[in-house]
């Protein structure tokens, strides 16, 4: 101890000092050795560990919406890729391009071969606007925040994020995957095809209908990350796959609705029409073929998102079309033939109320097809003589009035059949010529198509098939088709109703080809709630031997008033454009009339 004091004293005031720093720099040294072999030898798994996790990312794999398609494949719907262009405005101001050499021409930044010019959030902005449509100082604007995120521009498309990746801004912008849905034909099949939301979820129309089918399952991929976000090659951690949603195929043939919805419309415009509304059923499957009305909403805007489909909630009484309903269950019953003679006056008077016929005649003898062909009010009430209210009740409901039409269609109306306890006196006769119930066109369509198809009621569908990710195809459950009457009531209705068509020839007969109709005209409520408002429809099948279509037209208060001289016009144009389009041969001629009068 006393020679090192001995050894202190002897160094003097400078040595002391040097060898003060001397100690220090030894202990220093000692610490960073100490802490070296910690950090090498027994932390180096977790710091490790913690340096991963900081470059760890995980990135979400979208599933795509599956496409909606008519019956041919035509494509009605789909998602397309899309990404979303995001800046980071904090980072963005500490941005320093680097100028582009001959020994350096692919990391650096540059426009159109030029130096950038500036630096932070106005380089980016300069850099960005070269590929998007968005001009630099809006740009220079959004990155001057004091936010690490900021949308700088949506749904750009694969194209130009390509271009934006040869920019080398990664990690001051990125661009992040997203989807649109384009809808292919504007407002053809609009308010039924429906829409989605922001997140790509069907709210309305198809979209809703079908939305867990069409929907698809996100996959996710975890890497590490480079200083820009950009997966470092070799990375990958985990992942899962994306499962596209299946694709919905439709019954409608887009080239006939199409057809149908200008015929449409020109019969709205012609007559003067608050609107239309018109159905194409397959008479054999019960396939919808088309369906549209007059309105003009484009699929997936917001209109079609808030409105439904008028073809499938509108709802109205379907005046003398109402008369196969009743007729057909008069037959059923055996309380009639369709050659029973009538002598029918032009008015009745039945418990105290008075009914009449559309326009004043003299009493004519007409057979119970004649009463059909004539639209008889006066003629159904004398025929019903012996017709309960129940039973007439029972087969307006077996025809589907009033009934759900089980194809499930977003906002679609039943209608309103009250039971015939529910009946006052007056009620209980317009029932049998299409007052005192309401029902939508969908269920009009299958009801005389029931008559064209033998008696047979089959459940109407619109959605053809599915085919999943993985190819495969299958086609929904449909229900149970039901016999509503016998094969030759139908075939007596039938026959019935091709005298109605004979008698409309000239408004909508179709060269060379028989056809079969009904109808209607009913006075409805109007703006003020009184009966200031008519409808005014035709429901026809085509050809009349041997069916394969029905076509339902309805217009509300056209110029013309009936459904004959208004709705039926537009049945021709319609009718002929389906006899060629599927080459439907030729009728045979018609041979086995039943008399309409006697």
């Amino acid at each position: 101890m006393r020679s090192i004091r001995r050894l202190w004293n002897a160094l003097g005031q400078f040595g002391r000092r040097c060898l003060l720093v001397l100690l220090a720099f030894a202990i220093l040294s000692a610490s960073c050795v100490c802490q070296l072999t910690s950090l090498q030898l027994i932390n180096d798994k977790s710091l490790a560990s913690a340096a991963e996790k900081t470059r760890t990312a995980t990135a979400t794999v979208q599933g795509n919406r599956g496409k909606i398609e008519d019956t041919n494949g035509t494509v009605l719907a789909q998602s397309v890729e899309r990404y979303n262009v995001i800046g980071d405005p904090l980072l963005a101001q500490s941005f320093k391009p680097v100028n582009c050499t001959a020994n350096n021409k692919t990391a650096c930044h540059s426009i159109n071969g030029k130096p950038v010019g500036t630096t932070g959030a106005a380089a980016v902005a300069r850099l960005l606007a070269s590929v998007i449509d968005v001009d630099a100082k809006t740009l220079g604007a959004e990155l001057s925040g004091n936010s690490h995120y900021v949308v700088l521009k949506k749904n750009v498309s694969p194209a130009v994020k390509r271009k934006i990746d040869k920019l080398n801004i990664g990690g001051y912008v990125i661009t992040k995957l997203s989807s649109i849905r384009e809808y292919s034909n504007g407002t053809l099949l609009g308010a039924l095809l429906g829409g989605v939301d922001g997140t790509g979820k069907g709210v309305s129309g198809i979209e809703l209908l079908e939305d867990k089918t069409l929907t698809g399952t996100n996959g996710y991929k975890t890497y590490q990350s480079g200083g820009g976000g950009e997966m470092i090659p070799g990375t990958l951690i985990d992942s899962k796959d994306a499962v596209n949603g299946s694709d919905v195929k439709l019954t409608i043939d887009s080239d006939v609705d199409w057809y149908v919805k200008k015929a449409l419309t020109d019969g709205v415009n012609q007559y003067h029409a608050a609107w239309g509304i018109a159905v194409v059923q397959d008479v054999q499957t019960g396939a919808i073929i088309a369906l549209e009305d007059s309105d003009q909403i484009k699929a997936g805007s917001t209109e079609a998102m808030q409105n439904a489909s008028r073809a499938v909630a509108e709802t109205f009484e379907p005046g003398s079309v109402g008369k196969v309903f009743a007729m057909a269950g008069m037959l059923q019953l055996g309380l009639h033939q369709m050659t029973d003679k009538f002598s029918v006056p032009s008015t009745i008077t039945v418990d105290g109320q008075t009914y009449k016929d559309s326009h004043e005649h003299a009493t004519t003898n007409w057979t119970l097809a004649g009463i059909l062909q004539q639209s008889s009010n006066v003629g159904m009430i004398m025929a019903a003589d012996q017709y309960t209210s129940e039973e007439r009740y029972e087969f307006l409901k077996k025809f589907g009035i009033g009934q759900a039409s089980g194809l499930n269609l977003p906002a679609e109306s039943n209608g309103s059949l009250s039971s015939a306890s529910a009946w006052d006196g007056r009620t209980r006769n317009t029932v049998l010529f299409g007052q005192g119930y309401s029902t939508n066109a969908l269920q009009i369509t299958n009801a005389i198509a029931t008559i064209a198809n033998k008696g047979v009621k089959n459940q109407q569908y619109i959605v053809k098939s599915v085919t999943d990710a993985e190819g495969r195809t299958t086609t929904p459950k449909r229900g149970e088709a039901s016999r509503v009457v016998d094969e030759s009531v139908a075939s007596q209705m039938l026959n019935a109703m091709e005298s109605v068509g004979e008698y409309y020839q000239a408004q909508a007969g179709i060269s060379g080809y028989r056809i079969a109709a009904k109808t209607g005209t009913a006075q409805v409520a109007g703006a003020n709630g009184s009966l200031t408002s008519i409808v005014a429809d035709w429901v026809g099948v085509l050809p009349a031997d041997n069916p394969r279509f029905v076509v339902t037209v309805i217009l509300k208060d056209p110029d013309g008033t009936y459904g004959g001289l208004t709705a039926g016009p537009i049945f021709k144009t319609i009718g002929e454009f389906l006899m060629q389009k599927y080459q439907v041969p030729t009728s045979t001629p018609r041979t086995d009339a039943i008399p309409v009068t006697w």
